[in-house]
């Protein structure tokens, strides 16, 4: 009897505890977003000035060694190693600089998708709450297999105030 009584409960609780899971694409409302526009284009300006820099660099190196040669017959021993230093120290940086640009870049691009993520997450949460959804997953390659009703893409675009063509 005792068992019966908590099979019976078992029941009622999974029963009474449907839940509703969602699906959204982040990457395609990302995609649609007006304000993606403006983040290519601030990437891209700092990427420019980023190369900008670099080649600012470069040619004062490439100033030092011209001027390290225009100068070697005349300079003292402790004159040419100041200057190989310098010329030594100029070509680190350069390395250096190279090195970091990628990240740098990448650093910069999240920094300026941040504010995309976190409008899409306020309308996200608006939308599952709306719609009863107690979970929501993305669309990624780790997803095999899912119901495309419970796909929230184009609710949360409409909530954003996207509208989008059949493509």
């Amino acid at each position: 009897m005792k068992y019966l009584k908590i099979i019976f409960l078992f029941i009622c609780i999974t029963g009474f505890s449907q839940t509703k899971v969602g699906t959204v694409n982040v990457d395609y409302i990302v995609s649609k977003m007006p304000e993606l526009e403006t983040v290519k284009k601030q990437v891209e300006e700092y990427s420019t000035k980023l190369d900008t820099d670099l080649q600012k660099k470069v040619q004062d190196y490439q100033a030092k060694v011209e001027a390290y040669k225009a100068g070697e017959a005349t300079f003292t021993e402790t004159q040419k190693q100041e200057k190989q230093q310098e010329i030594l120290t100029a070509e680190n940086d350069i390395a250096k600089f190279q090195q970091n640009g990628n990240k740098l870049i990448s650093i910069n691009r999240g920094d300026k998708m941040r504010p995309l993520y976190n409008k899409i997450g306020v309308a996200l949460d608006k939308v599952a709450k709306a719609e009863g959804y107690t979970q929501i997953l993305t669309t990624d390659n780790s997803l095999v297999y899912f119901d495309e009703t419970y796909d929230v893409t184009l609710l949360v675009l409409k909530e954003l105030g996207i509208t989008v063509t059949e493509e």
